[in-house]
Parts: structure tokens; C-alpha cells; sequence
């Protein structure tokens, strides 16, 4: 596997590959790599002859009162499985080779990023576009693969790509679970035991069909249908009563239940098809 943080050398590999017929699949990631990733991975492969994957902590898609300082950074570790797993190239630059004259963009998030994550985070899906971009611009790929997990991202990309006219197929790739129905993430490692036990709770509480459409009284003492805003609170009161500390969120959007939910400082987010 070759390992480069330079902008030049990734774009002379990859244009040796391409001049040689060599579709590129490319796996955008910050690091911290765990099974989900790799199984990103193995879906590059399924699609190109060579796969590329960066490992970048964006400093633009956090906010000052989140966790940059502190997430999980284990680059040789990181390398060891991407070596593995039969990457071709880690691409693994640092900040003046994304941001060479600093992290301003013109590229904002569009329609896509409306509501859900941007409710919490506003400023996450212009800092996820603005390194997308570049990193496209640099690596070159024929195609991308991002995670189902963060559902809204990937609708976000998807739609970047169609805005700024790439010609680059993006691949959502199913959500990798532990034995538990746990959507894997970095951020689990921040989990303690007991965390960890209520946190495999949020995809089951999900899953849970409501109640078959029931009656309700209205104030005037007729019935009304069980609305979604009614099974939005049954799933939010559901996850409180299980241990969550906070819900952001429980909402319905491209076929799809999306929820965020806090335990402790820990942020969880899964979704499942409806």
C-alpha cells in the first residue's frame, strides 16, 4: 500500500492508474477506523480496480464547542487495517494541503442539508461540502462511498455532486452493525460500559413499529388518528425511559427514520429504511 500526505504525489498515482484504464474508487474517512469503514472499503473494491482513502479530521465540520481536540486519532493503527484490507493508497494530509489558503468556501450545503443535523450542528454540512469538494478536486475518484449511518450527509454529497456537475458515482453502503444492532461509529469508543448497554437500544427502539393507527380524544371529545407527531413522541419518550440523556431528534425524510440522541457527552445517530 502506498501512504502519502502530498497532494502532488496522490495526483501522479492516480493518474498513472487512470492512463492505464484504472477506474478509482475513493473512501473519504477521519480516522479512528473501525469495521464499518472497512466495510467501505471492501465496497470500493467491489467497483473499481483501485481504491484510495484519505484520513482527515476536518477542522471546518466542527464547531468550537465540539469534540476536534479530542476525537479519536489513531493514524498507525488506522494504516495497519487500510493495509489489510487492501487499499492501494492512504491518503493522509495535513490541513495546509486541504486548506492551503485556509478553510473559506463558496461551496455551501444545499436543500439537502435543511433540518435534521443542521437543526443541532449549523455549520457541519458547509464544513463536510467544503473538504468533499477538495478532497474530489485532488483525489479525482470515478467513484465514492459514503456510509448510510450519516443518511443526510450522503444526501448532502450526492447532491454537491449533482450542483457542481462531477462526474463521480456516489455509493451508499449499508450500515454496519455490531452483534447488538449498535450502528459502528468513532465516536463509541467515548461510550463507558453502562453507555454502551442503553446505546444498543437505539436502533431496537427505532425498529418498533407504533401502534396501529388508534384513536385519540380531541378537547371536545371526538377521536383523531395517531399522527407522526404522535409516534415521533412515543419513539422520544421510548428512548428517554431506555436511558438517553437528550433527543434531538426522531423524523421521517427520504424513505427513511432518522433519530440523534445523547448519552452523556456522547452524540448517537442511526436510521433505518421504512
Amino acid at each position: 500500500m502506498l501512504r502519502t500526505e502530498k497532494r502532488a504525489a496522490l495526483e501522479d498515482t492516480v493518474a498513472r492508474w487512470k492512463a492505464a484504464g484504472q477506474r478509482v474508487a475513493f473512501v473519504p474517512t477521519m480516522g479512528a477506523l473501525h469495521e464499518g469503514h472497512l466495510s467501505l472499503v471492501r465496497l470500493a473494491k467491489q467497483h473499481a480496480e483501485r481504491v484510495v482513502v484519505s484520513i482527515f479530521v476536518n477542522p471546518a465540520q466542527f464547531a468550537p464547542h465540539e469534540d476536534f481536540g479530542s476525537y479519536p486519532r489513531t493514524l498507525e493503527a488506522d494504516l495497519t487495517k487500510l493495509q489489510h484490507a487492501g487499499v492501494d493508497l492512504a491518503y493522509t494530509p495535513l490541513a495546509d494541503e486541504i486548506y492551503p489558503k485556509g478553510q473559506d468556501s463558496d461551496i455551501k450545503a444545499g436543500e439537502a442539508a435543511k433540518g435534521l443535523e443542521s437543526d443541532f450542528r449549523p455549520h457541519f454540512f458547509d464544513g463536510v461540502v467544503n473538504v468533499v469538494a477538495r478532497l474530489f478536486e485532488q483525489v479525482k475518484p470515478d467513484i465514492a462511498i459514503f456510509g448510510e449511518k450519516d443518511y443526510q450527509q450522503l444526501k448532502v454529497v450526492e447532491e454537491l455532486v449533482q450542483t457542481l456537475g462531477l462526474p463521480i458515482e456516489i455509493i451508499g453502503a449499508p450500515i454496519a452493525r455490531d452483534a447488538h444492532g449498535l450502528a459502528l461509529s468513532s465516536r463509541n469508543a467515548y461510550l463507558s460500559a453502562e453507555e454502551l448497554a442503553i446505546a444498543r437500544k437505539l436502533n431496537v427502539i427505532l425498529r418498533k413499529e407504533s401502534p396501529t393507527p388508534s384513536s385519540r380524544p380531541t378537547a371536545g371529545g371526538g377521536e383523531i388518528l395517531r399522527s407522526l407527531d404522535y409516534a415521533r413522541d412515543d419513539i422520544k419518550e421510548a428512548l428517554l425511559e431506555a436511558g438517553f440523556d437528550k433527543v434531538d431528534y426522531v423524523e421521517e425524510r427520504w424513505g427513511r427514520k432518522l433519530a440523534a440522541a445523547w448519552l452523556g457527552k456522547t452524540r448517537l445517530i442511526d436510521n433505518i429504511e421504512i
